[in-house]
């Protein structure tokens, strides 16, 4: 077998290669991306929970969370993953054989071709936005597709500006400067929030829809330009052209064909969500938008994370086929208990907790009590797949470390197909049965998008969910094919699951006593203060019973921070 650019398995480099930039004894490169993507996501909640204010469950929210996913998929079909997985192992290759001076090369014209590839498709999508509507939320007519398609057309540009923000991302991450690519999307947010703020309460909501849409082009700009000058920085010697003719620019964009064809059907899966969600209301849409914001939230700080950081240093493995393959293994061991840490208590806190999370995030203004309980179900159906879609994250970035992107394009696709037949019996054939069931259960049913017609959302993410589960085994057995197999202990999943149950049921104990102490007024009864308490006492209880459970992970996590 022939050697591989990478590192040994005891993290030594090659003589002739500097040793790579190590994180601190206490800051790891993971905790770097969390910490950018924590930051903001917090933006973004408070963004959603100002939106929910002023602009609730109407027809103004279904029209613009609908047209905020039309040209985000530019963003998303050359954005940060795309670039990641076929840009950043080729630079990190350059820069680990001290050859700067190419790396710069390669960096430049990858930019000057996405820059003009970008304008090009920005271009089409604004000519072609009324029938890509009628393509992806078919149900919306009137006065509502209207607005969604004037929303569609100013918001294309700011997406183009992000796609260029990627590029960035891809650069600082390669470097290993992760904070400030992964921070930037706070004055993406925080623009969107001022004009919501500004505008909130002097138009009515289709104009105010509008407003926010050029609010959110000019975050779109200082998201990138708050990253230029760290690019220019630490790569000082990249030169933008058009050389397509360098073999390792002919690389990046071999394996670009394939990821993006990944994340293209990836987030077809998306649309098919949306286009169905379309038949059941504006409301529907809107729900989805706000269920997801908070479903994001450990995918991007636990699963995004740590693939993110491990890419470039999965990138980096030096020595024998054999060598590496035994790198990879022990990175990805370590990656996934750290993510099944973290995402494990997520999983049981949508479920359990969920109303808590989504009243002290929504539950303002125009968005009641009812809001409040649709979301929560719909959140339930979430948690589903996002164990499965954390874990798979990191699979696949060991596949692109291999510089392999065509398994993953295969296994998004039997995603794809699975995802599109379930949401459709779930949405149509299978609502009644659900409904049903859900009332012999004595579950309180919401009387918004639609009655329980809007139920059908539920069944929707959940289906989606069981696809991402399909598409993680088959990951998890081709890479154990590959390299060996890679799993996580079944007794530490034991004891995270039941750690994270025993904290479930504590939190919803103290939340029965705030609910009866709610009912006579005060401070608790505030969704944001209840919220607080019952989830703040779910953490705590986590971590001790994680750490009496002996999860090394409950330790190791508090002593980044405390002398445990």
């Amino acid at each position: 077998m022939t050697s591989a650019t990478l590192k040994t398995p005891d993290g030594a480099e090659p003589a002739s290669t500097p040793p790579a930039p190590r994180p601190s004894r206490r800051v790891g490169f993971a905790v770097l991306v969390a910490a950018g993507i924590l930051l903001s996501r917090i933006a973004g909640l408070v963004r959603e929970r100002v939106f929910a204010h002023y602009l609730g469950n109407s027809d103004a929210a279904g029209a613009f969370k609908a047209a905020l996913r039309i040209p985000n998929f530019l963003q998303n079909l050359f954005g940060e993953g795309v670039l990641s997985a076929s840009f950043i192992p080729v630079y990190v290759r350059l820069l680990t054989e001290k050859e700067d001076e190419l790396a710069g090369r390669v960096a430049g014209v990858v930019a000057s071709m996405l820059a003009f590839a970008v304008a090009v498709l920005v271009t089409l999508g604004v000519v072609a936005t009324p029938w890509i509507i009628g393509l992806v939320a078919p149900g919306f007519q009137g006065d509502v597709r209207e607005l969604t398609v004037r929303v569609v057309r100013i918001l294309f540009p700011g997406v183009g500006l992000l796609v260029m923000s990627a590029w960035c991302l891809g650069i600082l991450n390669s470097h290993h400067k992760f904070f400030v690519s992964y921070v930037a999307p706070v004055l993406w947010n925080l623009a969107m929030i001022a004009t919501l703020v500004a505008f909130g309460s002097r138009l009515g909501q289709f104009p105010l829809a509008v407003a926010l849409a050029w609010g959110t082009v000019v975050g779109s700009a200082l998201q990138l330009g708050v990253q230029l000058p760290f690019v220019f920085r630490y790569a000082p010697r990249i030169r933008f052209a058009f050389e397509a003719s360098l073999a390792p620019v002919r690389e990046v964009f071999g394996n670009l064909g394939p990821v993006v064809l990944t994340r293209g059907v990836v987030q077809l899966s998306a649309y098919i969500d949306g286009m169905i969600a379309s038949f059941l209301g504006a409301g529907a849409v809107s729900s989805l938008g706000y269920a997801q914001t908070i479903y994001l939230l450990p995918i991007g700080l636990f699963g995004m994370s740590v693939a993110a950081a491990e890419l470039p240093q999965m990138s980096r493995a030096t020595g024998t086929s054999e060598e590496v393959f035994a790198s990879l293994r022990g990175r990805l061991e370590r990656g996934l208990r750290q993510i099944a840490f973290f995402v494990i208590p997520s999983v049981v806190a949508f479920v359990a907790l969920g109303r808590f999370l989504v009243g002290a995030l929504y539950q303002t203004g125009r968005f009641g009590a009812e809001d409040t309980r649709y979301v929560w179900y719909i959140l339930v159906g979430s948690a589903v797949g996002l164990l499965a879609a954390t874990q798979g994250r990191l699979y696949s970035s060991a596949f692109y470390a291999l510089r392999d992107t065509r398994t993953p394009l295969r296994f998004a696709i039997a995603r794809v197909v699975l995802t599109g037949i379930l949401g459709y019996l779930f949405a149509f054939p299978l609502r009644p049965l659900m409904i049903s069931g859900l009332r012999a259960a004595g579950v309180p049913l919401p009387g918004i998008a639609g009655g329980t017609i809007g139920l059908a959302a539920i069944g929707l993410t959940a289906s989606a969910g069981m696809a991402g589960w399909v598409e993680f085994l088959l990951l998890r057995s081709a890479l154990g094919a590959r390299i060996g197999t890679v799993r996580l202990p079944l007794g530490l999943q034991v004891r995270l699951w039941l750690a994270a149950i025993t904290a479930g049921a504590a939190a919803l104990g103290v939340a029965r006593v705030i609910g009866r102490w709610a009912t006579g007024g005060g401070a608790l009864a505030h969704p944001v203060a209840s919220a607080t308490v019952v989830v703040g006492t779910y953490g705590f209880a986590y971590f001790l019973a994680a750490i009496a459970a002996g999860v090394p992970e409950a330790r190791r996590t508090l002593g980044r921070f405390l002398p445990v």
